[in-house]
């Protein structure tokens, strides 16, 4: 049983006010949205509570307004592309709380739907200031919170409300719930876990997390280069943290004394420019990389390696590209290693679950994101997850049960 409730503990609904807080913060190109992923993974929380008959009052952040009105961040902005993904209209109200609100209730139908004002441009919401959070409470009966992305911040919309009303997740963090649990909480066995990126400073939390928690800790990218440095290679021109090489080696003693095994690269494709297909690409072994050449991309006898790694695995999470991807032929080991967790995911011998911006946008490029278990469009919320850390949007839901 899920230690939260979700939209099926929800009795009869018809005429209630449902406050959904989901995620609107989309990318924009001259006044229209570019991706309606965020609003596509809502969709089904949306439709079901309008269907049962809710008045369905949605909730979300756009920008960084810092607690003023600004027009360029409207979320009205938004409400031509959540009308198109919904087929439905979607009433604009100018508010969060208060008499206009209200009123909008009042001429809404049983299973019509309102999008409210952005979040933030009231400060009470980034403080997380409890009246603001009871203001918007007043209009509304029971809360569903179907923003995973937006997890990891404690504000008013995200955690406040779920202190105050009646609350559930919606089927968007439902889903992404169960994955994530299956993944790192409550995992089949053996474990591989794939980070990569270009710095490890930014995935130190991650990296400490994982060694106890993985079998198979597989580190490519830039970040590769600062751990084959830390072990005395000498990585030329490559983008590395030489700063963090003692860092790096504590990691590596941390996974031994884990019984993780952390894999890095033996041979690696190198060049002496970054640009695509240069003259000087060749593969080497990480003891032959010249003072004037840079490592871009993990060799093809280590993806072969990794590839039986993740065949011995029953569970995968996959957070960063193994090299330079956005550049030919750098995208070559995600790719092969992508396409290799795609086929033993369909072959249900493995449950592969990734996220981050990166990530996405190299699955995507490989072909395979549709084949992955799960795909969380989560950044900063599903890293913070993979540092071992608590979200407070999902645990205000857990402590609502």
């Amino acid at each position: 049983m899920a230690s939260f409730k979700t939209l099926d503990d929800l009795g009869d609904i018809a005429g209630k006010v449902a406050l959904v807080r989901v995620d609107l913060n989309m990318p924009m190109d001259g006044g229209a949205v570019t991706d309606t992923t965020r609003v596509e993974a809502a969709k089904p929380t949306i439709m079901e509570l309008a269907k049962a008959g809710a008045k369905v009052l949605l909730l979300a952040h756009f920008g960084r307004p810092k607690g003023q009105r600004n027009s360029t961040m409207s979320v009205s902005m938004t409400l031509d592309a959540v009308e198109q993904v919904l087929g439905r209209e979607v009433m604009f109200i100018p508010e969060v709380h208060g008499p206009v609100v209200e009123q909008s209730v009042g001429i809404l139908r049983n299973g019509d739907i309102g999008l409210l004002e952005n979040t933030r441009f009231w400060a009470g919401e980034e403080a997380n200031d409890p009246q603001f959070a009871a203001d918007i409470a007043a209009n509304g009966d029971f809360y569903v919170n179907d923003a995973f992305s937006a997890a990891h911040r404690a504000h008013a919309s995200t955690e406040g409300l779920a202190r105050i009303l009646p609350s559930f997740a919606g089927r968007a963090m439902e889903k992404e719930l169960v994955a994530l649990a299956s993944a790192l909480d409550n995992p089949q066995q053996p474990v591989a876990a794939v980070v990569g990126g270009a710095k490890v400073s930014s995935k130190l939390a991650v990296l400490e997390n994982l060694v106890a928690r993985v079998q198979h800790l597989i580190i490519g990218g830039g970040m590769a280069n600062t751990f084959l440095a830390a072990r005395g290679i000498d990585v030329g021109k490559s983008l590395c943290e030489h700063d963090l090489t003692g860092t790096a080696n504590a990691i590596m003693d941390k996974a031994d004394q884990a019984g993780c095994t952390l894999h890095l690269p033996y041979d690696v494709v190198v060049s002496k420019e970054f640009a695509a297909n240069p003259a000087s690409l060749r593969v080497c072994n990480v003891h032959e990389v010249a003072a004037d050449e840079m490592i871009l991309d993990v060799g093809p006898q280590a993806v072969e390696a990794l590839g039986d790694v993740f065949k011995t695995c029953k569970t995968l999470v996959w957070n960063g590209p193994m090299g330079a991807f956005e550049t030919e032929p750098f995208d070559e080991a995600t790719v092969a290693l992508a396409k290799t967790a795609a086929a033993l995911s369909i072959g249900e011998s493995l449950i592969s679950v990734a996220g981050g911006g990166d990530t996405v946008a190299a699955l995507n490029h490989a072909g395979v994101a549709s084949d992955f278990t799960y795909i969380s469009t989560a950044g900063g919320a599903f890293l913070e997850w993979m540092e071992g850390k608590d979200l407070p949007g999902v645990t205000a839901l857990k402590a609502a049960n």
